[in-house]
């Protein structure tokens, strides 16, 4: 876990970084390891984020104490400047099999209420960099939604998408690919690694305009589709992609 915290060094000399990454930082840095997710880079270049769902007697429940380390590893890799796109996976069996029900079945409308219950889990949907789910085996109820919230779904082959509603079934057009059960999490990582070669910065705000989309009419839409279009020229990414382009050459981008 000690690369997590190299990678947010810079944000604990400032005074402003945020606490969630800083409290990230501390629980590396004395020896304690998440109990419910496997966290690391992968990658050539290490640029993709790496995080597996780990309850394997629980089939990956969604419990509150997994959300929260969930939440709080996707914070430590949207503050790391080399991380360009982020996996999220189960096990072979299960990717998660929905919520922790035994957790929910006591809670009362008050206490859900009171304590805005499951707030923290939008965390996924909320990211600005793009979120990729490899899933093998349930992917239930909640953990269907999980899966939902990420920017692309990769699904192995035996990957059964279902909510409680309608029982166990798949539901059409929900991933973007399928891959043997032994190649998935590669193919994923692999993704994840083109999408990270681009500038990080062009690559959250073209998600910000996909998500922006489904809240908008087509026109407003396109609206603000053009005006993050126009903000690009203001980067300098932008610069090197067109000039490398008109060169015949490779890209090298800053985030800048």
């Amino acid at each position: 876990m000690a690369f997590l915290c190299r990678s947010a060094a810079s944000l604990l000399k400032s005074p402003r970084a945020a606490p969630a990454v800083l409290s990230a930082c501390r629980l590396y840095s004395s020896g304690g390891q998440y109990e419910y997710i496997l966290v690391e880079k992968r990658g050539e270049k290490s640029d993709v984020g790496f995080i597996q769902l780990n309850r394997p007697k629980a089939l990956n429940a969604l419990c509150d104490g997994l959300m929260k380390e969930l939440k709080q590893a996707l914070d430590v890799f949207e503050a790391d400047g080399e991380v360009g796109a982020i996996v999220i996976t189960g096990s072979d069996r299960a990717f998660a099999a929905g919520a922790d029900i035994k957790e929910m079945q006591n809670k009362t409308f008050q206490d859900c209420y009171r304590g805005d219950f499951l707030a923290h889990w939008n965390r996924v949907s909320q990211s600005k960099k793009p979120v990729i789910a490899a899933v093998n085996g349930f992917a239930l109820g909640g953990g269907c939604e999980l899966a939902m919230m990420c920017d692309i779904i990769y699904a192995g082959e035996k990957a059964q998408f279902g909510q409680p509603e309608i029982l166990l079934g798949t539901i059409p057009g929900l991933v973007s690919k399928v891959y043997p059960v032994d190649q998935l999490v590669s193919e994923a990582v692999k993704c994840g690694e083109k999408i990270a070669a681009n500038s990080k910065l062009v690559s959250a705000m073209a998600k910000e305009a996909v998500n922006a989309a489904f809240e908008m009419t087509l026109a407003e839409g396109n609206h603000f589709e053009k005006r993050l279009f126009h903000a690009t020229f203001a980067t300098g990414d932008q610069k090197e992609g067109m000039t490398a382009f008109v060169e015949k050459r490779k890209a090298s981008f800053q985030d800048s």
